[in-house]
């Protein structure tokens, strides 16, 4: 496999993962706002206003739809769509 399919293999996968993850988070927005302008940069607290009784709810549809278990010390560091995102491709690849 060569460098550029590892790449877009990554994007597909990041894309696949946020794709996921939208529609996850969807039902406990804060805010209103339209997913698709979703970057991932995005604060789940602070930028779409999801309290943290509802993070406890996201973690577990996050392990249910990826089949994979969130230890708590990565829960800690799922600050940002982005951080999400990347602890799931961690505990999806190991």
């Amino acid at each position: 496999m060569s460098n550029v399919e590892k790449v877009e293999r990554l994007i597909t996968n990041d894309s696949e993962i946020l794709d996921k993850l939208k529609e996850i988070i969807k039902p406990y927005l804060g805010v209103k706002m339209e997913l698709e302008n979703l970057t991932g940069d995005e604060s789940l607290v602070e930028d779409l206003r999801i309290n943290s009784a509802h993070i406890v709810d996201i973690i577990i549809d996050i392990e249910s739809v990826f089949d994979i278990l969130i230890e708590d010390e990565s829960i800690n560091q799922m600050n940002s769509v982005n951080d999400s995102i990347e602890i799931i491709k961690k505990q999806i690849d190991h």
